[in-house]
């Protein structure tokens, strides 16, 4: 049977897992790499850290699968700013999606350039995450540096280059540089121009299920795995994870209640909307997406429950909350400020509405209550597109709470599905290898035979219709408090 390597390159840590062509998961392994904060706001990885991590994962995953894999895939941490000089060697450690100190160049590429011009180069506009306003850092602070550059890459497309010898990115990742004329799936010549860089610095387009190369003979010997070994494009972290939920048809939605919370919404066509409230980026599918991040989803209740009430029973948390519907207490659930809708990193949480009868519990739901009206907010905006959407998978550790599942069926009037086997962006990684192999058609196929579902949520008419009415008021509190931050 052939076998195909799901490569997630995150964070903290590399998750890989050895998937067999009938889409059963065999093996899994995880290795970790440091982070390192050298300046307040700063968040940088050494790439070498990752690619050393990558390789050991893989040994261990294929020792005894190792003559019967045929592709491998990714998924990873997207934004992140790696520079090659001209032997390819690393320049500088890689400046991650999380690294905030490009404020100052966003906000001349937002007020200066213009959002109206961004939107139209790229589908977007500026935020600190993304990989143009780094560039323009890095352009003014350490020109040497800059001078060397000879290629730019994405932290997994590192990794692909390190397997194959070819500089490689796709769609879906490259949507997130700030770089990419996402609507003709091209590099944006104004964009590279306003970042002082030429063309030949950037790495080849391709579809994410595009075979990009095979190992390289030295790096197949290193590992144990045939030359033969196709390494296909991947994905950013979300659009991968997108492949491993089926989120793929027009309007299908996939909310993930992670540390940070996403919105993510498959499109067949080309959108932006009139405010950029949510990125609009080039899907693993061919296709596009709509996406709205919120900073902070499930990390606002384990700030809640662990930081304040010093508790981790997270399940006896939520035990005495009997009614929905009718929660007098409100919380704006900002902690870390907020991309989607309001791009504001200044705004904080606020709790709004209490009285001398308030309960603990009460505090407890409107943090659940709070991320799902923020989650909707996204929603919104892309029903505002002419989307129709009725249902979405829900994953992420959140969505273990069968009550916050309930809460967000009947605050977003839609159907909230669990996945049976969620293995976010490392399953997408390996379905996009299948399909770049040909052991599946395309995505669409790979997603039907693989992609399980569980438990579903129902909206309840009457909870509905108390939701709505609360939700109404939820967006009048940011308004409202705005200006104090």
């Amino acid at each position: 049977m052939a076998y195909y390597i799901g490569i997630d390159l995150g964070t903290s840590a590399v998750k890989l897992l050895l998937m067999d062509g009938s889409g059963e998961i065999t093996k899994q392994t995880s290795r970790e790499y440091p982070l390192y904060f050298p300046h307040s706001g700063w968040s940088e990885q050494n790439p070498e850290d990752w690619f050393s991590a990558v390789c050991g994962g893989i040994k261990e995953l294929t020792a005894d699968y190792a003559d019967d894999v045929k592709g491998i895939s990714f998924g990873g941490q997207m934004h992140g700013l790696v520079m090659l000089d001209e032997n390819d060697d690393v320049i500088r450690p890689a400046i991650l999606w999380n690294d905030g100190r490009s404020a100052k160049e966003c906000e001349y590429l937002n007020n200066v350039i213009g959002k109206s011009n961004l939107s139209a180069y790229t589908a977007n506009i500026a935020f600190a995450g993304f990989t143009a306003p780094k560039i323009l850092w890095v352009r003014e602070n350490e020109p040497e540096n800059f001078k060397r550059i000879r290629k730019i890459m994405l932290p997994k497309d590192y990794i692909a280059y390190k397997l194959t010898g070819v500089h490689s990115t796709d769609y879906s990742d490259a949507s997130g540089m700030l770089l990419l004329d996402v609507k003709n799936k091209k590099w944006s010549n104004e964009m590279l121009g306003i970042c002082g860089i030429d063309e030949s610095v950037m790495p080849r387009l391709y579809e994410s299920y595009d075979v990009t190369g095979t190992l390289k003979p030295e790096i197949a010997e290193q590992l144990g795995l045939s030359g033969d070994t196709k390494v296909i494009a991947g994905a950013g972290d979300n659009a991968a994870a997108a492949i491993g939920t089926g989120t793929l048809k027009n309007g299908r939605c996939n909310i993930s209640l992670g540390t940070s919370g996403t919105v993510f919404i498959a499109q067949d066509n080309f959108s932006v909307d009139d405010k950029n409230a949510l990125h609009s980026f080039a899907h693993a599918n061919g296709k596009y997406h709509l996406m709205g991040c919120m900073l902070s989803a499930a990390s606002c209740n384990k700030w809640w429950l662990e930081d304040i009430l010093k508790t981790s029973d997270y399940d006896g948390s939520q035990r005495d909350i009997k009614t929905l519907g009718e929660n007098d207490v409100y919380f704006l659930p900002y902690l870390m400020g907020e991309r989607s809708p309001h791009n504001n990193p200044d705004v904080r949480g606020v709790f709004f509405g209490m009285s001398m009868d308030t309960t603990q519990s009460d505090m407890t739901q409107a943090v659940l209550e709070g991320v799902a009206f923020g989650l909707r907010d996204s929603v919104e905006v892309a029903r505002e597109q002419g989307l129709k959407i009725t249902r979405s998978t829900v994953c992420g550790g959140g969505a273990k709470s069968p009550l916050w599942c309930k809460i967000l069926a009947n605050v977003m009037d839609m159907e909230i599905v669990m996945l049976e086997n969620e293995q976010g962006p490392a399953i997408g990684g390996a379905m996009l290898a299948a399909v770049g192999c040909g052991e599946y058609i395309d995505v669409y196929d790979a997603a039907e035979k693989i992609v399980k579902y569980g438990k579903s949520y129902l909206p309840d008419k009457n909870l509905t219709a108390k939701y709505e009415e609360r939700y109404k008021k939820f967006r009048k509190i940011y308004p409202a408090v705005k200006e104090l931050f």
